[in-house]
């Protein structure tokens, strides 16, 4: 068995911090501010920015690390924006934002954390386990999950600005509903998916001389994100009855 094959870019993927937030800005640009995806991405600017002035402030031990690590994180999510505009099928932990990406009964917020669940619960683990690969380390090796878990701080930052954003959408909902919502977010953590994340960093770490364990252990890791993705999407607000 083998994992879903990674999509052809259709565009020239960032090789650079730079670049990538200059390709979110320019995904940005080009979706309605009410898609799904377009939810995700401003939320995941935000972060990309504050890392990439962790980076050249000195807030990481391992600047060089962090950046490319960065790279290639980006570039797995940059990589389904790529496949979806070729008509292609996207990893199967982000079908779900992608599928669900207009329906206007599902709120900002819940788009924002469904993408970032897809990230984090997927890409984040990969990325940490290629960008060592690439640069002859290991997890283990200082400064690495140091590193890591500076990005906790940034991240908290983020999101608690971003619940704060739509917390006006709750006064909108009728009672039930406000309740329901308030469910569905308190399921996700940030921080308690990037904990998680960094087990699934050395699941696949101590499986990477075994293709077929690692690649099981990357689909059960698709699938069991795009599930949670989808509850983290369920529609809240009232269908309009005309």
């Amino acid at each position: 068995m083998s994992t879903e094959p990674a999509p052809a870019p259709v565009t020239q993927l960032p090789d650079t911090v730079e670049e990538v937030i200059q390709r979110m800005k320019q995904i940005d640009a080009e979706l309605d501010t009410r898609d799904g995806v377009a939810c995700f991405n401003r939320m995941y600017l935000k972060v990309t920015e504050l890392v990439a002035a962790g980076i050249t402030q000195g807030f990481f031990a391992d600047a060089a690390f962090m950046e490319r690590m960065d790279v290639v994180f980006a570039d797995l999510y940059l990589r389904n924006i790529d496949a979806d505009q070729a008509r292609k099928p996207v990893n199967a932990a982000w079908r779900p934002l992608f599928d669900l990406r207009g329906n206007h009964r599902i709120l900002p917020v819940q788009y924002a954390l469904a993408g970032m669940n897809a990230h984090i619960n997927h890409d984040l683990a990969l990325s940490v386990v290629l960008t060592c690969k690439e640069r002859r380390t290991t997890p283990d090796t200082a400064p690495v999950h140091a590193d890591y878990l500076k990005v906790n701080q940034l991240l908290a930052e983020v999101e608690a600005t971003v619940r704060a954003e739509f917390e006006p959408e709750l006064v909108k909902l009728a009672t039930e509903d406000a309740q329901t919502l308030t469910h569905l977010l308190s399921s996700f953590s940030i921080e308690a998916a990037r904990d998680a994340a960094w087990l699934s960093v050395q699941m696949l770490w101590s499986q990477r001389g075994n293709p077929f364990t690692y690649d099981l252990a990357c689909v059960g890791m698709a699938d069991s994100t795009g599930m949670a993705g989808r509850l983290l999407l369920t529609p809240v607000v009232p269908a309009d009855p005309s």
